[in-house]
C-alpha cells in the first residue's frame, strides 16, 4: 500500500468518524470547503420542504457526552430524535467507556422555508433518527466558519416565543463545546458584554463549566465587575461548576463584600453547598457582622444546607446566643424543621424549662 494511498484512508475514515449514525433520513452529503455560508445556501436552495442541516467540528477535551438515554425495565437504549423520541434508539454501548469521549460535536440545524428554526449539538457518537426528514451533512467545515455562524443566531434579538430564546441559548451552548481560540473569545466577549442578561448568563455558566483556569477567571471578573446584581448573582452559581482552585475564595469574597445583599445571600448559599464544612467559618461571620437582618437570616439556613448535618452545631448555638431575635427565632424555626436528633434534643430541652 503506497503512503499516498494511506493517508486517503486515514482521511477517509477520519470524516466517517465525525459524522454520526443517521437513521430514517434521506441523507445527502456535500461539502463546504468553499465556504460554510455557501454550503447552507445551496443546501436552503434544494429543499422545498422541512430538513436539517449538519456538519462536525472538533470539540473541547474531555468526555462531555450529549446525548438522550432512555430505560424501559432492564433495557437501556440511547440516540436522540431530531423530530420527537427516536423510532428505535440504539442500545446502550456494550464494553468500558472510554474515558476520552468523542473527540467532535455535531452541530444541526432544522431549516423550513429558508428560515433556520432551531439549533441543536449532540457528541459526534450520538446516533440520531432526522424522523423522515432530509439530512444534508455538510464536511470540510472550518471551525472559525461555524463559530461565525452560531454567533449570528447566539445575537439575534430575542423574541416574545420561547422559540427563539431556545435557539439564542442553543448557539451559546455548541459554542461552548466548539475546540479553539475563536470559541473561547466569543463567550468571554459574551460573558464582559454581552448584548442581553440571559447571554452574559449563559456565556458565564459554560465559561466557568467548560474552559478551565481562563473561563474561572474571566466569571470571577465579571463576578467583581459586572454592575447588574443578576448577572452578579448567576456568576456565583457558575464559579460552583468550576473545579478550578480560584473558585472558591472568589465566592467567599462576594459573600462578605458584595455591594449587594441578594448577592452576599447567594453567595453564603452556594458556599454552603460547594465548600461544606470550609463555608461553617464564613456563613458564621456572616450571622455576626453582616449589617443586614436579612443577610443573617439566609445565613441561618445557609447551614441548613451544608452536608451531613455539619450546620447543626454552630445553628444551635446561633439560636443559644445570636443578639439579634430576628436571627435567634429564624435559627429556632430551622432547627424545627431539621428533624436532626441534636436539634430536637436541643428543643426539648427549652420546652422542659
Amino acid at each position: 500500500m503506497t503512503r499516498t494511498l494511506s493517508l486517503l484512508l486515514a482521511a477517509t475514515a477520519a470524516l466517517s468518524a465525525q459524522q454520526p449514525t443517521i437513521t430514517n433520513a434521506n441523507l445527502q452529503t456535500a461539502t463546504a470547503a468553499n465556504g460554510l455560508p455557501a454550503a447552507l445556501r445551496a443546501a436552503m436552495a434544494k429543499q422545498t420542504t422541512p430538513a436539517w442541516i449538519g456538519y462536525a467540528v472538533a470539540k473541547i477535551p474531555g468526555d462531555r457526552q450529549s446525548c438522550c438515554w432512555y430505560h424501559e425495565g432492564q433495557r437501556s437504549s440511547y440516540g436522540c430524535g431530531l423530530e420527537g423520541r427516536p423510532a428505535s434508539p440504539a442500545s446502550a454501548p456494550a464494553g468500558p467507556i472510554k474515558l476520552e469521549g468523542p473527540t467532535h460535536i455535531t452541530v444541526l440545524l432544522r431549516v423550513e422555508r429558508g428560515v433556520v428554526g432551531k439549533l441543536q449539538s449532540f457528541s459526534a457518537d450520538c446516533p440520531l433518527d432526522a424522523g423522515g426528514l432530509p439530512v444534508h451533512w455538510l464536511t470540510n467545515v472550518r471551525p472559525a466558519e461555524s463559530v461565525a455562524l452560531l454567533r449570528q443566531y447566539a445575537e439575534q434579538p430575542e423574541a416574545s416565543t420561547d422559540g427563539r430564546r431556545r435557539l439564542n441559548d442553543a448557539a451559546v451552548q455548541a459554542l461552548a463545546m466548539h475546540a479553539g481560540g475563536e470559541a473561547e473569545a466569543a463567550l468571554e466577549q459574551y460573558a464582559l458584554s454581552g448584548p442581553t442578561v440571559e447571554i452574559k448568563k449563559k456565556a458565564s455558566f459554560w465559561l466557568a463549566n467548560s474552559r478551565g483556569k481562563r473561563g474561572a477567571e474571566i466569571v470571577q471578573r465579571v463576578l467583581r465587575d459586572d454592575q447588574d446584581e443578576r448577572i452578579r448573582e448567576h456568576a456565583i452559581f457558575a464559579l460552583t461548576q468550576s473545579s478550578e482552585p480560584g473558585a472558591i475564595p472568589a465566592i467567599l469574597k462576594a459573600a462578605k463584600e458584595d455591594k449587594s445583599s441578594h448577592v452576599r445571600s447567594k453567595g453564603l448559599f452556594w458556599l454552603a453547598q460547594k465548600a461544606a464544612k470550609q463555608a461553617i467559618g464564613p456563613i458564621g461571620e456572616a450571622i455576626d457582622r453582616d449589617p443586614e437582618t436579612e443577610v443573617k437570616k439566609k445565613a441561618v439556613f445557609a447551614l441548613t444546607q451544608i452536608p451531613n448535618g455539619e450546620g447543626i452545631p454552630p445553628l444551635i448555638q446561633v439560636a443559644k446566643d445570636n443578639r439579634n431575635p430576628a436571627v435567634r427565632k429564624q435559627a429556632m424555626f430551622w432547627l424545627g424543621q431539621s428533624k436532626d436528633p441534636r436539634a430536637l434534643q436541643y428543643l426539648e430541652q427549652l420546652l422542659a424549662k
